[in-house]
């Protein structure tokens, strides 16, 4: 008798750690309304991709770009740590879209590294940036400029990634340097780290508990250095419009899921 209730109670822990660590079927996004209603695309698949458009028309453009938004960012992004005067003079078309899952675009549970660079390729048709079109990742962004440059290299001109998450196991950095950029992480974004490259499987359950302090992006805390806070201060009425709205559309989007998928 006492072993049947054991092995129960082991079943129900296992089930219960299993329902945790889990990511929840993803909901179906609402189109925003109001300042939130950009403009969007149909894929092929039937899903949605919200963008917004920065810089000249693309029609005069010299330079057409993608921009691709971090972990926590959405197609704001863009406009809070862009020069609308720099594009302008420089003749830059820039497009940025919410991730899937992110802000008006659907979610896509069961994507790829393929997946997505098939998304920003399809993006770049339906947009008539050409046969070729620069792309820059910012922060988690960087991670998915490399699945284009595997998956549609040939429709690159040029790729930029700007502070890119890297993998700080990987063998062909060196590892005095890894260690020592590893270092300088705030000590929860060190375990969220480890969670990520020694147990996957438990980056959902890591991004939602409430036992321990998760990722700084997530959990609401920066690690800005006194160089950031100096370029913060000088960036105008519009940037800071952007940086505003960039918060909000977060702050109504974003969810656990979106966090599940990077």
């Amino acid at each position: 008798m006492l072993k049947t209730i054991v092995v129960g109670l082991f079943m129900v822990f296992i089930a219960l750690t299993y329902q945790a660590i889990l990511p929840p079927a993803p909901p179906k996004n609402s189109y925003y309304a109001s300042s939130f209603m950009t403009s969007r695309i149909k894929l092929r698949d039937g899903r949605h991709l919200v963008y917004k458009e920065y810089g000249v028309p693309k029609e005069i453009a010299k330079y057409k770009a993608i921009f691709i938004h971090s972990l926590g960012g959405s197609k704001y992004e863009a406009g809070a740590i862009t020069s609308r005067v720099l594009l302008e003079e420089l003749g830059v078309y820039l497009v940025s879209f919410d991730r899937p899952g992110y802000g008006g675009s659907d979610p896509h549970p069961k994507r790829t590294m393929r997946s997505i660079a098939l998304d920003i390729e399809e993006l770049a048709d339906q947009l008539g940036l050409g046969s070729k079109f620069y792309l820059i990742g910012y922060s988690v962004g960087g991670q998915l400029t490399w699945s284009c440059l595997k998956y549609i290299p040939e429709r690159l001109e040029k790729v930029a990634m700007l502070t890119p998450a890297i993998n700080y196991w990987w063998p062909g950095f060196p590892s005095n340097l890894t260690k020592e950029a590893f270092s300088q992480h705030l000590p929860w974004d060190q375990w969220a780290f480890g969670v990520a490259h020694h147990a996957p499987w438990l980056v959902y359950w890591w991004n939602t508990q409430t036992w321990f302090p998760r990722l700084s992006v997530i959990h609401g805390e920066s690690n800005w250095s006194q160089q950031d806070l100096e370029i913060l201060s000088k960036i105008d009425e519009e940037q800071l419009q952007m940086v505003y709205l960039f918060f909000l559309n977060n702050k109504l989007s974003a969810s656990p899921h979106c966090y599940s998928y990077v």
